[in-house]
């Protein structure tokens, strides 16, 4: 029937694999699935500049909140700085006093994700003035943030505002958690304003106004005690009840080395004015770079969450000077499929060029590269009925399912050159060829369908396993089907006429 209807079938064929590109769309996307490992983070930010201690009396509470969750069994916490990398896809993060971080550890891993978006949730409202977010543990590296864009530019101001925009439509959109920018907030300067002619006559030097702040203040580190192994700094200050306000600065005596005496800081200093400034500038080739960051929201992937804030990141004006480009997972995604694409031509041209040195003809190559694309269709439906993303693990499946449906493609095709060979009529050749080739095939896509099967319980391999085990089996179906009509095609062979009964014949009961 296949091969009476020739131009129906390849239509068929032909309008089922463009639906499949066009539904592929309706597919989630992710680089790498969350891994199955029970531990998740509890990032934790204070305000720019938060004294430590501050830090860890925070983190204390937060700890005792996190301990108080069910599936909790142990709790590690970190202030200060993050951990040692313990494993590849760790990310630690550099010394800082206002940092914390939580690594968790739960009873089962398949809980956390209901946890994660709960803690979410509620723990901002118990610490108002710190920024909160839970993350789980993904296969893959770590990319910083699900959503991430720079701005690249000479002026720090500009670029705050350029950021200030994009965190704005961050919070239109609703897609995405814990928006924030990698400078964080600026810290308070107290700048004291020099009278350099007074201080010169005094014989006092900026250097030691600045020895007279230090100790005023944060404290002054005049040396290390050494205990066993470790170094402890020895800073001098005053106590701390005179550790008040900008009042006691100008109560303090600063040493001159010329007037080999203290001078009083009013005499070199008139004033004292506190502004903000930026604390913390990042720099990217050497240019001053603010990224923009947040996470995927509820059950959202992060290329949705991408997608639904694309558009208006990139509508936003850039002054002259200044750059814009995306990070996080859609950067690493796409270095990640560059790279790999890099070498798919080589391997395709190897593929190609194999092909067509084994039949000798071109024909029945283009049969097998024709039959390729039909892989399709199945790993869409897979896709869409487990509902499971299409991650790198999904794409590397993918592009090995041409290697399989060729070899389906190359068994049938040679069984019909043979019968032909051998003299058999073409189209019974056709039919003869692709029945005795149907258990060879069947058997051979079955056979690699039911050894993928154990992988769809693993978290990383399930993406693949669904898009080989769903796009072999539509395929060889189609592959029986569809390769006998192209070559009947190809070839131009047709359907023996019926030749109609002789007139006057006797009629048969």
């Amino acid at each position: 029937m296949a091969l009476r209807a020739r131009v129906l079938v390849v239509l068929t064929v032909v309008g089922i694999t463009v639906w499949s590109v066009m539904a592929f769309g309706q597919v989630k996307q992710a680089f790498f699935p969350a891994s199955n490992t029970p531990i998740f983070y509890v990032e934790f930010q204070m305000p720019q500049g938060t004294d430590i201690r501050v830090t860890n009396e925070e983190m204390a509470r937060l700890e005792a909140i996190i301990l108080g969750e069910e599936i909790v069994t142990d709790v590690t916490t970190l202030v200060g700085r993050g951990a040692s990398r313990f494993m590849l896809t760790y990310n630690p993060e550099q010394a800082d006093a206002s940092y914390g971080q939580l690594i968790v550890r739960a009873t089962d891993a398949t809980l956390i994700p209901d946890v994660a978006a709960r803690l979410n949730r509620e723990l901002p409202a118990q610490f108002p003035n710190a920024l909160i977010r839970v993350e789980e543990i993904v296969f893959g590296p770590p990319a910083g943030a699900d959503v991430a864009v720079r701005f690249s530019g000479p002026d720090p101001v500009v670029l705050r505002q350029l950021s200030d925009n994009a965190l704005a439509i961050f919070d239109e959109a609703g897609t995405i958690t814990n928006p924030r920018t990698d400078w964080r907030q600026r810290e308070i300067l107290v700048e004291p304003i020099v009278d350099e002619a007074r201080m010169r006559l005094a014989g006092a030097t900026r250097g030691s106004i600045s020895d007279t702040v230090q100790y005023g203040t944060s404290g002054l580190r005049v040396g290390t005690l050494r205990e066993g192994d470790a170094e402890i700094p020895m800073y001098l200050r005053l106590p701390e009840v005179e550790r008040d306000g900008l009042d006691r600065l100008r109560d303090l005596s600063v040493w001159s080395p010329g007037a080999n005496d203290y001078v009083p800081m009013t005499n070199l200093v008139s004033s004292f004015e506190p502004r903000l400034v930026e604390a913390l500038i990042h720099r990217r080739d050497r240019e001053r770079t603010i990224t923009v960051l947040g996470g995927a929201g509820g059950d959202l992937t992060a290329d949705e969450a991408f997608r639904s804030v694309r558009t208006d990141i990139e509508a936003i004006r850039l002054p002259e000077g200044y750059t814009m480009e995306w990070g996080g997972e859609f950067e690493s995604a796409g270095e990640a499929q560059a790279s790999l694409g890099k070498q798919l031509s080589l391997g395709f041209l190897v593929m190609l060029t194999i092909s067509i040195l084994m039949f000798n003809k071109v024909r029945q190559p283009l049969i097998l590269w024709l039959v390729v694309p039909m892989s399709v269709t199945g790993m869409v439906l897979g896709l869409l009925f487990t509902g499971l993303p299409f991650t790198f693990t999904a794409l590397l499946g993918f592009l090995s399912l041409s290697g399989m449906l060729m070899k389906n493609a190359i068994v049938l095709v040679e069984e019909i050159d043979q019968q032909r060979a051998e003299g058999v009529e073409d189209y019974q050749a056709v039919i003869d060829g692709s029945v005795s080739r149907l258990r060879p095939v069947v058997l051979a896509a079955g056979t690699t369908i039911f050894g993928m099967t154990p992988l769809i319980s693993d978290a990383f391999f399930a993406s693949m396993a669904v898009t080989i085990m769903g796009g072999l089996a539509f395929a060889s179906i189609l592959t029986l089907v569809a390769v006998p009509v192209l070559y009947a095609l190809f070839f131009l062979i047709k359907p023996p006429k019926q030749e109609n009964a002789p007139s006057g014949s006797p009629a048969t009961a």
